[in-house]
């Protein structure tokens, strides 16, 4: 059974992922991504630091295909150790 949704598909979907400020982090997040939306651009990734430089937000636009796509991709994105929130 699938859900309602009120997207139409496909679409450019955006993604905010936060997490703590380490060297690694826009990497693992861009692996998780590439591997729910293979054409995925890992350079269009948007960085913004936090004032204080303890956390980073990440703006992900996915073109997205399907409401299953996005769904697996927040809980994947959700499960990672170094993700503290995702929008």
């Amino acid at each position: 059974m699938t859900r309602p949704t009120l997207l139409e598909f496909p679409c450019d979907f955006p993604l905010k992922i936060m997490g703590a400020s380490d060297p690694g982090f826009a990497q693992a997040i861009a692996a998780v991504v590439v591997k729910h939306a293979p054409d995925f651009d890992v350079a269009s990734i948007e960085m913004r630091p936090s004032k204080a430089g303890n956390y980073l937000s990440l703006t992900c636009t996915v073109r997205a295909v399907s409401q299953q796509q996005l769904d697996a991709l927040y809980l994947e994105l959700t499960a990672h150790p170094m993700v503290k929130v995702v929008l």
